[in-house]
């Protein structure tokens, strides 16, 4: 898969955490590239211009170019720290990738057909998502962008489960080997359920005052 994203790096030479608490002052964020048999290299990211990346979904599971001034190397988002109180990012990681050896990514489900499923267009009931996203296996060539799960001949009542996804060719699914977890189902509106028991319980009663009536 070609890259669409570029992510513009510098090196970096003072390490330790008192070196990267004033590099985000200066809003920047140390970063590490890695793997490929390859020494790892310490780097510093534009805080501003990686936040406007991460609102990306397809940067999560694409492959990236880090460009290191002028040399340029193949990779994917492997770990992120982010800030647990405020919207900062603390420290990101970069995995190298190498185009002969398969790589592990989670990558997005992305949830199609909900407004003509049966259990929902004609069995009123709502979607419920269980799983939003799958780690794979692949060639970096084969990576998907996100995985696309049909639910349009889904019953009320019923689920999907990850043996039901059809993966694209060439990639591998690394989760439910043991268990078949399910990912979606379309389950009734409880207010319906409430309000269809209400309606049963007054027709009982009105059944019962009606018997007594005649007694």
């Amino acid at each position: 898969m070609s890259s669409e994203f570029v992510v513009s790096a510098e090196p970096r030479n003072d390490q330790g955490k008192g070196a990267s608490r004033r590099l985000r002052r200066t809003g920047k964020v140390p970063a590490i590239l890695y793997g490929a048999g390859k020494t790892p290299v310490p780097l510093t990211l534009d805080h501003n211009e990686l936040l406007k990346q991460l609102d990306n979904e397809a940067f999560y599971s694409r492959i990236l170019t880090v460009d290191l001034g002028g040399s340029k190397e193949q990779a994917i988002l492997k770990d992120m720290q982010r800030h647990p109180a405020k919207p900062f990012i603390l420290h990101i990681d970069f995995m190298r990738v190498s185009a002969g050896e398969k790589i592990r990514v989670n990558v997005p489900l992305h949830f199609t057909g909900t407004d003509v499923a049966p259990g929902v267009k004609i069995g009123g009931g709502i979607v419920t998502h269980a799983v939003t996203e799958v780690e794979i296996n692949c060639l970096p060539r084969d990576l998907p962008e996100y995985i696309n799960v049909d639910l349009s001949e889904l019953e009320l009542g019923q689920s999907l489960h990850l043996s039901d996804i059809k993966l694209p060719k060439g990639v591998e699914l690394l989760q439910g080997n043991e268990h078949d977890t399910a990912i979606a189902a379309i389950q009734t509106i409880r207010g319906a359920v409430d309000t269809e028991a209400e309606g049963e319980e007054g027709e009982a009663e009105s059944e019962g005052t009606d018997e007594a009536d005649k007694e």
